[in-house]
This record gives C-alpha cells, structure tokens and sequence, in this order.
C-alpha cells in the first residue's frame, strides 16, 4: 500500500452516515421486561381481540388435556404447555380461528390423599368427617392450585382463556360426566363384575394402567409340589394301555414357580401349555434333609427341567417318560395346602392355557383366578370343563382391601401381604412356612423384576379381585352386530393423523389388546357412579326422569348432591322404593372425568363457540396413549362412536444433559421457574421449539447456554435490522422489478421460507422453523447479505437505488421475520414489532403471516448466486489468510486476483460488482488457470491476494484511485461526495 493510502488529517465523517439507529437494546433483559408484555396484553385483552378479529375464520381447536391441579408446575408442564401455544398461535396466524381454553382436572386420590395427610397430621380421622364436608376440602384444595399454576403458565407466554377455564369439578362438568356415564349404562356397555385389579393397599382403591408405573422390586420366588390325584383315561392319549407309565405318575407332583407366594392360598388350578413338552423326572441324588429329596417324581417342562433341579439342589435325576398334553389335561392335583387351617380340600385341575411358556419357572403356571388376568381369564373360559370335573368354579376373596387375608384362607389369619407403609408384610413367609412344614416345598429365591406400583404413592401394588364397575369392550352396542366399542375405537384410531405417525400403532395395538374398561375407584373425592342397582335382579335402573333429576342436581350443588341425606329419595321419586335399590357409592376414575372434556368443553357452544369438535388436535407427552388418548377415545366412542380429535400430537419426557431421568433424589431436576427467572421465559420457548421433542429432551446448564447464545445471535439481527430501518421511507420503496439481483435474490430466498415456514407450521415441526431461520439469519443475512450491503446502506446517496432497494428488502425480512418467530418468541417478537409500531393497540399477535408474492420465486437467479458465493467463499478464504498474516487489517485494504478456470462462474460474475460482494476495494478477475488459494470443494478457482491502491476514502474507508477527484470533498470518493452533497441538499 502506498504512502497516500491512509491519507493526511481526515474530517470525522461518522455523523454523515447513515448508521444504524434504535432505541432496541442489545441486552434482552428478559426476565424484568417479559412481565410488562404480559400486563399489556392482559390490559388489552389481546385473546379477545383475536377472537373478535378472526370471527368468521374457519375454527381450529387444540384441546388442552388438563394438568392436575395438585402442586407447582415441573418442566414437563412447561414444553407441554409451550407447545401448546406455538400451535394456537402459529394457527391463528395461518389464517386460523385458534382458541385455546386452558383446563384443570381436579378429582382423585392424589388430592384426597393430600387432605388425609392433613388430617392424620392433626389426629383427625376421615371416616368421622362428613363426606359433603370432606369433599368441599378437596375442593378448596384443588381451587388453590389452580390459581397458582395459572399464573405460572401464563408467565411462559401461554395465551389462552384464562378467565374461563375448564374444571373437571365445576357444576356443569361433573353434571355432563355424570350424563355421559348415564349414556353408557343406558346403551347397555356399563356392568358390574368381578374381576382382579390393580388395588393399591396404601391408596385403599383400585388404579387403572394410566395410574401405574413400573419399578425395580425384590420378590421371594418358591417352586411348590402340587402331588397328583387324580389321573383320568382319556381317549387316544395312550395312558390307558401302559399301566406302568400310569403308575409313574401316582405320587409325581406337578411342579410350579411363582414370584407371589402369598397367592398360593388363592390358587384354583395349574395352567399349561399343549405347545411345551413335558416329561416325569425322578429325583436320584440329592443332600440328606433337602426338601426336593430321593425317590420324589416331579412333572416338568423338559427345556425347565435342569434349571429347576440346579436351584432345587438336586445332585442327579432322570427322566422316566414323556407326559403328553392329553395326560395332562386328565390330571387333577391336592392344593399343597391341603388340610392347612382345615382347609384347601379341593381339587386343582390341570387347564391348557395359551398365556403359558417354557422361558421361565417349570412350564407350569400357578393360577388364582383372583390375582391375575391370565389366570382369571383361563379360570372363566373353563367353566363347562371345571362343571364337567365336579369342581366349584367360585373365585374367593382371599386378601382384603386392606392387604389383610380374610377367612377364605383358612390357617393364615392377620398375615398380610402389604402393610398401610406399602411395606411387605409377613404373608410370604407366613405362607412359605406353612408349605415347608407340609412338605411342599421344592425350592426358593429372590429376583429383582420390574412390578407395578401406583405412580402417586410409589408403592407397589397387588392384582385382587373385587367387585368393580366395567365398561365392556366387545358387546355389540344397542344389539347392533359387530358394533363394539373396541372396534369403534380401532376404526377411530384409523381415521386419526398421528404425529409422529408411529403413534397410530402404539395405540392401537393397546386398544386391541385391553380388557374391559374399570370405571370405579373406592373414594370419596370424584364424580359418582350415578346408577341405582335393583336388589332382587341386580339390574340397572334405566329411567330418563331419574337420569335428568340427577344431572339437574349436579348443575346447581355439584356432585356433592349425590351425597347428601335423602338424594336417593329425591332422585328416586313416587315411582321407586328406595329400599329396592341400592345407590352405588363408587366414583368414576378420574381418566373417565378427563376423558369426558370433549363433551363439557368443546360441545360446549355457549360457553366456548369458538371451538370445534372433534377436536382438530390433541396434544400430550407419550405416555398419555394409556392415558388421556386412550380415554377420551374411549368415552367419546362410547357416547358418540367417534374419536374426539382429528390429529393425535405426542412429546418425550425431558431428561437432564446427560440423558437421565430427572429426580429430586438425584438432584438434577431443572425448575422452569429457575429459568424463567435467570433467563427469562423465551429461552425456554427456544429450547422447546429447537428440540425434537417427538424424543426425549435433554436441558441441563450447557444446552440453556446454547440456547442463549442462539438467542442472542438472533436478537442482533434483528437490532440490526431495526436499526437500519430507521433510515426506511415507505414512499422511497423500490418495486421487485426494479431491485438489483442480490435484492431479488433475498426476496427469493423469503418466499422459499414463506413455504417452508408454513409448511412446517401446519406439521408441528418448530425444530424446523428455527433451524431454517436460524441458518438464513446467521447465515445468508448476518454473515452475506448485510455484510455486502452494509457499504451501500451507510455510504450510498439519498437516491441511490441500491441502498433504496436494500431498505425495501430489510422491510419485508422484517415483517416476514417477526411473524415467523412470533409464536416462538412470544414476548422478544412483541418488543421489536413495537419498537417500530408502537401506536395503541398494536402488536405483533394479531398479525396473519404475511403474503408472500409468488414472483418473488427464481430458481434460475437462485443457481446463478450460488456459483457467485462459491466464487466469494474462495475469496474471504484467501483473505482470513492475509488477516491471520497480519498482511491485511481488513478486506478493505485488498484488491486480489481471482482466477477462475471455469466458464459457468465468469458467466454467473458478468455485470457483478464482485469487489463490492466480496467486501474488497477492487478485484481482477482473470479467465483461466492461476497458483493461488484454493477450496477443495469449488475447483477450477484461485485466489491471489494483492493490496488495493490509491487512497483511503476518509468516510467509507474504501482505497480506491480515485479518491480525492472531487475538488470539493477531496479526501472521499466520487460516490460519497454525492451522498454528502444529497445530505446537504436534504437539509441532514
């Protein structure tokens, strides 16, 4: 560079550009500023205007599943929620009326058990309060949490309804739960049976399979004797013509295995499997005094067999002869208990059962039709064979409520099997005992497996048959053939869109396989099972005037009425004795409540008319295709014979950075609150809408500090943006038409992502949309466009086109732009649109994405531009080179030589000012072959840095020959001597 490159003494002519100017800080400040969004929007009721605005705009309806009203929101609530917004929001700005109405289930144990905790830490006993009062406490509770997870969602940015949310206890929501029951038991779907349960002994109440989780737990293991009986002829089964092989199995024993000793009382028969091969092995060799001992002949699966003489101690055995499926189902067996408290005196039959294997035990499976759904199943599908065989098919209730054995298990009285703690008691080794003692033992252990427990307790539960209220799911409904409520749900489930799609088989395959829906729970805060049984024929009453005085009393006292002195006289009336008929006491499970919102809230038209059912979506973590889904498809099917949404949305669980499951005992919970507080609650919005939540998401400290940085880069481009904008005059915007290729080549680029956004919008993928405009405002305008166009937008005259043009782009990226994030960032959206449109009323939610031309598309200009930035790429390398060197101090000071081999890229540069692309004072292009820098992945073009000549000019530091040409300002070049000259004319 020469001596003249730098200059003499220069004018300070900073005040003559047109620098970026805004009052937009660089520090979001969000967790101070986000609230005086939230008190605007509540101050102009922004959720109404949308409403007002987009009255005749078709209806989209997601349909909030409703968080329990019991305790601060967790992060789960938090992405739940979130993406809930996103949807409505991004649905009313696609043109949509999309009202979202928050809701709150507020029955169930977990709130009655809160109030329990209360009582018994004050001495106080439930059972000597009154239920109406009981109830109003669960009430009073329940209303409390729900004012305070209001507040908590609505500071994450959830715009919604606030005012007139949905409760599963309102009057008129437990009446139309309590019509929707009545609805089932007058299509005849509703009975009252016995089968086993999941029964939490902590809870006092049977759980549903939503209610439960899965956890480690250590069970005794037992192999039991079961000594054979007796062994009937059957024909063709060849035992009638080898008396020797029948003589064998007098004194065998059937061994069985099982991780439940204490259902051993229960146990009514052995199941197993005409698939399995069988043998009768003799025991040859064994310690003295061992309970499998020499001589004794046991019946097992032969792959089972060596496994179970190894945990037996048995040194040798052998195997005398097979023992076919015709054998077996001949063979009856002595319960082990047998003669034990003067009781077991009955026959176990032998039952081929399709549930059983040879993967693990003995090939035999214990079974109490009680506790077990297997086990009841097989016990009632073989009532003629048990009739046939003389043996009494009744199901005893051996452990009672309370985990206490009853009287039907004879020599075991006060052991119990789970105590009030959820601890085990001493009922397995009471029963173990008693087996030893009676010479029934084979052998014993423990194994850790993964057991059901109730997910509010965390304690382990039992299966335990009990009388409980079902809805059938393969009775033909109203007597029409074929017209079951599984297969209404499986055809509902096929007209579902699922996102992702793999959610359509995941729930499907649970409808397929679930047995009849349990509707009642043994607790005092829910809505009733509102039926009245007759005594003498144990039928339903099925009267509309009874039905209408019951929902009638709900709608002006609330459920309470159902529990009142003299409800049964007053629902009853002059045309019923009230000592015919028993009032049922049972609630209905709260999944029948939640799954019941369809038709209290979205049928709703006035209360809520703007929303639509079937829902348009439902949106849920995984978990909920057992959960929420699974119900509402259920009921709605019931009641209606469709599903009560269109589209099915699933989200993971967050996990913390390292992939593990979030627990206070680890200490690697992440508080939403936290973050909202340090960060504010738009990076918490980023972070949901960058993941892919159709998995489970990871947060911890390092991805929030990603997803701050990613914020900030994005709140830069837009201070710049608006900083520029300053400089706008919509009466000096230049037509598509007119603007330069760059120009219409950004204008390109929006109308592809006005596709792409939409498109993404209407899929619920948000890591998407941020990931494209992530990349094209990092990317494409941050590090290219207003790279290049910074020169022109601070140095070109008044009148220049280009700067004009760049004014009129910057514009549209603006408006486009702060749509698209809207719904994401919902308060830092709202703060730039006001800092260019701060008049009353105004904000940036009740704006439509904006139309996009079509023109603005041009695939040809698009390709040619990318040929001119592989050129552009190859040259900034070259110069991070010289930078590096500290050969150069900027790319102003270079002028290189480019040589470019191929003739698609000299074609793409003609009439380019490449110099100006490429951010240099001066460029030579020359056609053909140099030694110089070179990318690997663009061939055929080198570059070779050379300084740029002449002088600097003192205002846009540019070093050019000719600056100092013009007399009149003779340290600028000829263009910004024009812009000075404009300025002074304009009066700047």
């Amino acid at each position: 560079m020469t001596d003249t490159a730098t200059g003499a003494a220069e004018t300070d002519y900073s005040a003559t550009l047109f620098l970026p100017e805004t009052n937009f800080p660089m520090r979001a400040g969000l967790p101070d500023r986000e609230p005086i969004w939230l008190k605007r929007w509540e101050d102009m009721d922004i959720y109404q205007l949308q409403r007002d605005q987009a009255a005749q705009r078709p209806l989209f309806t997601i349909h909030d599943g409703p968080p329990y009203a019991n305790g601060n929101i967790h992060i789960g609530h938090a992405l739940n929620k979130t993406l809930k917004d996103i949807v409505s929001r991004s649905m009313q700005m696609l043109g949509f009326n999309s009202a979202y109405v928050p809701g709150w289930d507020c029955h169930g144990l977990p709130i009655e058990w809160k109030i329990e905790e209360q009582y018994r830490a004050k001495g106080k006993d439930k059972n000597d309060v009154p239920i109406v009062e009981f109830r109003q406490e669960c009430r009073t509770f329940a209303e409390q949490w729900v004012d305070i997870q209001r507040e908590e969602f609505k500071r994450l940015g959830v715009l919604g309804e606030w005012d007139n949310p949905y409760l599963t206890m309102s009057f008129d929501a437990e009446a139309q739960i309590a019509r929707e029951l009545m609805q089932v038991s007058n299509s005849g779907q509703l009975y009252r049976g016995s089968k086993p349960v999941m029964w939490s002994v902590v809870e006092r109440t049977a759980l549903a399979e939503a209610e439960i989780e899965y956890a480690d737990y250590e069970s005794d293991t037992i192999w039991v004797k079961f000594p054979t009986s007796h062994i009937a002829t059957t024909a063709g089964s060849g035992v009638e013509d080898n008396l020797e092989r029948r003589e064998h199995l007098t004194g065998a024993s059937v061994v069985i295995w099982t991780t439940t000793p204490w259902t051993i009382p229960a146990n009514r028969a052995i199941s197993f499997s005409s698939k399995v091969a069988y043998g009768l092995y003799e025991v040859t060799g064994a310690p003295d005094g061992n309970w499998a001992s020499v001589g004794e002949k046991y019946v097992l699966a032969d792959k089972l067999a060596a496994e179970t003489f190894a945990k037996a101690k048995v040194e040798t055995f052998v195997r005398l002869q097979d023992v076919p499926p015709a054998v077996l189902s001949g063979l009856q067996c002595h319960h082990p208990l047998r003669g034990f408290g003067d009781g077991y005196n009955f026959e176990v039959p032998l039952l081929d059962g399709e549930h059983v294997t040879d993967d693990a035990g003995t090939g035999f499976v214990h079974t109490a039709p009680g506790h077990g759904l297997d086990d009841f199943e097989i016990w009632m599908n073989s009532g003629r064979l048990l009739a046939e065989k003389g043996i009494d098919s009744a199901i005893p209730y051996v452990v009672g409520d309370d985990g206490f054995y009853t009287n039907e298990a004879p020599g075991l009285d006060g052991a119990r099997v789970i105590d009030d703690n959820g601890k085990k008691g001493d009922a397995n080794n009471r029963v173990i005992t008693a087996l030893a003692e009676r010479h029934a033992m084979v052998a014993r252990g423990r194994v850790k497996h993964s057991y059901p427990h109730s997910w509010r307790s965390k304690k382990p539960v039992i299966f335990r048959n009990t009388p409980q209220w079902f809805v059938y799911m393969d009775r033909d409904i109203m007597g029409a053939p074929g017209d079951t409520l599984r297969q209404r749900a499986l055809n509902a489930i096929d007209a579902t869109k699922f996102y992702p799609a793999a959610g359509q088989n995941r729930l499907r395959s649970m409808i397929a396989d679930r047995p009849d829906w349990v509707l009642s729970r043994q607790r005092a805060w829910g809505v009733p099972i509102t039926v009245f049984v007759n005594k003498a024929t144990n039928e339903i009453l099925k009267d509309e005037v009874v039905n209408h005085r019951i929902a009638q009393s709900f709608e002006e006292e609330g459920a309470d009425a159902w529990f009142k002195p003299g409800a049964a006289e007053r629902y009853l009336g002059d045309n019923y004795a009230v000592a015919d008929y028993e009032m049922v006491k049972d609630v209905l499970d709260v999944w029948f409540d939640s799954g019941s919102t369809h038709s209290f809230v979205l049928r709703n038209k006035q209360k809520w008319p703007h929303l639509k059912f079937p829902a348009s979506l439902y949106l849920e973590g995984s978990d909920q295709h057992r959960g929420w889904f699974h119900s509402s498809l259920l009921e709605s099917c019931a009641t209606n014979g469709h599903a009560p949404y269109e589209g099915v949305l699933t989200h993971g669980f967050t996990m913390d950075g390292d992939g593990k499951k979030m627990s206070k005992s680890l200490g690697n919970t992440v508080a939403p609150q936290d973050i909202i507080k340090q960060y504010g609650a738009d990076i918490l919005r980023l972070w949901v809408a960058s993941s892919d939540y159709s998995e489970d998401l990871r947060l911890g400290k390092e991805i929030i500090q990603t997803t701050v940085d990613g914020y900030r880069k994005l709140r830069n481009t837009l201070r710049w943006l608006l900083g520029n904008l300053a400089h706008y005059d919509a009466k000096d915007a230049v037509s598509f038409a007119e603007m330069p290729e760059l120009e219409q080549l950004m204008l390109h680029r929006l109308a592809q992502l006005d596709m792409q956004v939409r498109a993404a919008y209407k899929e619920y993928d948000y890591r998407k949309i941020v990931s494209l405009l992530t990349n094209f405002m990092n990317i494409e305008l941050s590090a290219f466009y207003f790279d290049i166009r910074k020169d022109a937008l601070y140095c070109d005259p008044i009148s220049s086109v280009k700067r004009r043009a760049s004014l009129t782009v910057l514009n549209h990226l603006f408006d486009c732009l702060t749509a698209w994030l809207a719904p994401i960032l919902v308060f830092t959206m709202e703060e730039v649109w006001l800092e260019r449109h701060p008049e009353e009323g105004s904000s940036v939610h009740l704006r439509l994405f904006p139309e996009v031309p079509s023109e603005w598309l041009n695939d040809e200009l698009a390709t040619k531009w990318n040929l001119i930035r592989s050129v552009r790429r190859v040259i900034t390398g070259a110069l991070e080179v010289e930078r590096r060197e500290k050969r150069i101090g900027s790319s102003l000071e270079a002028a290189p030589k480019v040589f470019i081999a191929d003739a698609r890229y000299i074609e793409a540069l003609k009439g380019q000012d490449l110099a100006e692309i490429a951010i240099t004072s001066d460029i030579e292009v020359v056609s053909g072959t140099g030694e110089g820098f070179t990318l690997d992945d663009v061939s055929g073009i080198s570059v070779v840095p050379e300084l740029a000549k002449g002088t600097r000019c003192a205002r846009s530091w540019k070093i050019l020959p000719e600056v100092g040409s013009d007399p009149e300002f003779p340290d600028v070049s000829p263009r910004d001597a024009q812009a000075l000259r404009e300025r002074a004319a304009a009066g700047l």
